[in-house]
């Protein structure tokens, strides 16, 4: 019982915030376009990475969903070095993960969180600039970019208010929610297994507290696939246990900035020398952060760490908000769950034209496959099955043009 009010607490302390991140993230869906990124990020300079950077911190994005838009950033332009900013800086925060971030770990960390990502995103992307200087700059052209309208964030301009408002709304708790919801979930229980399961302080007694302490972060985060909502409750967690304010930073860079699927995207896509520019930034920077942050901590005191207690009054509203939400994640788990076992009473044989994609992990993956595949000559329909990584594709066309056109987009068709 105590395990299951562990859990449930953390999820009554971060439910609020996610309603409301999910909230400004739908804004933000239809404020900006895909095309508008890219206009800005063709050049190898300075400008160019800031601006990646920039047009990243915000973005409700996590790791393997910013690897779509990477490459949409890519085809149409964008520079090495502004496309490693932009994937660096986008997964480690956003303004869902800013919201619930204040909501649980205080202003500092709010507000460190997105700076850090900031500063990150340009290091890494000046040091890919200088690796491939000799590359020329490329600029971009409206024309370049006209093809690929589909691929935008946002709705045409021509849609009315109520089209534009039912889109944002659908994209924050239908689409975006649907791709953190599982990892959500996880992430809650997992805080509640280490607020039930290690003694506090245990983190601290074994050296958690130091730079021992971040490099195990380290080690546990690069690997591991967690968005940077649900790195939270792990990291508050972990703090309640010892671990020291900077260690629990360093995880909140690295779990959600790297993870194994993201890691080979990259290299498809930019080369191995950028991945290695792209986890040694990571890295480095994670941890010189969580040095800063042990040390502003040490002046302005431990921060307090907003965890709900069972003793604690819930006013009414914030009961509402937290019944809606709660209303809305059981619906996306529902629609994970039917999908997952979506056409599994016509048989394990393959049908006809059906297509097997290695890469695909999130809606946004999915987006793009469609996208790309209903531009080939001759395709009349597709349907792409995220949990059977598929896409079945009606119509006369060459096989091998479907092939390349996904292969375009960073995926691959597996023989």
């Amino acid at each position: 019982m105590k395990l299951i009010n562990d859990i449930w607490l953390t999820y009554l302390s971060i439910a609020p915030y996610l309603f409301l991140g999910l909230f400004f993230a739908g804004l933000l869906h239809v404020i900006f376009k895909k095309d508008f990124v890219a206009k800005h990020l063709g050049d190898n300079n300075i400008f160019s990475v800031i601006k990646a950077a920039i047009l990243g911190v915000p973005l409700p994005l996590c790791s393997c969903g910013v690897i779509p838009t990477a490459m949409f950033l890519r085809k149409n332009k964008a520079s090495k070095g502004a496309t490693l900013s932009f994937l660096i800086s986008t997964p480690q925060t956003g303004v869902d993960s800013i919201i619930a971030t204040y909501g649980m770990m205080g202003p500092i960390f709010a507000v460190f969180r997105p700076i850090a990502a900031f500063l990150t995103g340009i290091i890494g992307g000046l040091a890919a600039n200088i690796i491939v200087h000799k590359e020329k700059p490329q600029e971009y052209t409206e024309t370049e970019s006209s093809d690929c309208e589909t691929c935008d964030i946002t709705e045409p301009h021509n849609h009315t208010i109520f089209e534009k408002t039912f889109s944002g709304i659908k994209y924050a708790f239908v689409e975006f929610l649907d791709d953190i919801s599982l990892q959500l979930i996880v992430g809650i229980i997992i805080a509640g297994f280490i607020s039930f399961i290690i003694p506090d302080n245990f983190f601290a007694d074994f050296g958690g507290d130091g730079f021992g302490g971040m490099l195990l972060m380290i080690a546990v985060g690069i690997p591991l696939y967690v968005c940077a909502t649900a790195s939270i409750p792990i990291a508050v967690s972990l703090m309640l246990k010892g671990i020291s304010p900077g260690a629990a930073f360093v995880f909140l860079v690295v779990g959600p900035a790297t993870n194994a699927a993201t890691i080979t995207l990259i290299s498809n896509m930019l080369g191995k020398k950028l991945v290695a520019i792209y986890l040694s930034v990571i890295s480095v920077f994670a941890i010189l952060g969580g040095f800063l942050l042990n040390y502003i901590f040490d002046i302005v005191g431990k921060p307090k760490l907003m965890i709900m207690h069972h003793h604690e009054e819930i006013s009414l509203f914030t009961k509402f908000v937290i019944g809606l939400f709660s209303i809305m994640l059981i619906l996306s788990i529902y629609r994970k769950i039917k999908n997952k076992f979506k056409k599994i009473e016509s048989g394990d044989e393959m049908p006809k034209h059906t297509f097997l994609i290695e890469g695909m992990t999130c809606n946004h993956c999915v987006a793009n496959v469609k996208d790309a595949v209903r531009k080939v000559a001759g395709v009349d329909d597709i349907e792409v099955n995220l949990a059977k990584k598929n896409a079945v594709i009606e119509g006369d066309y060459n096989p091998e043009d479907i092939k390349k056109a996904i292969k375009d987009i960073g995926y691959k068709v597996v023989e």
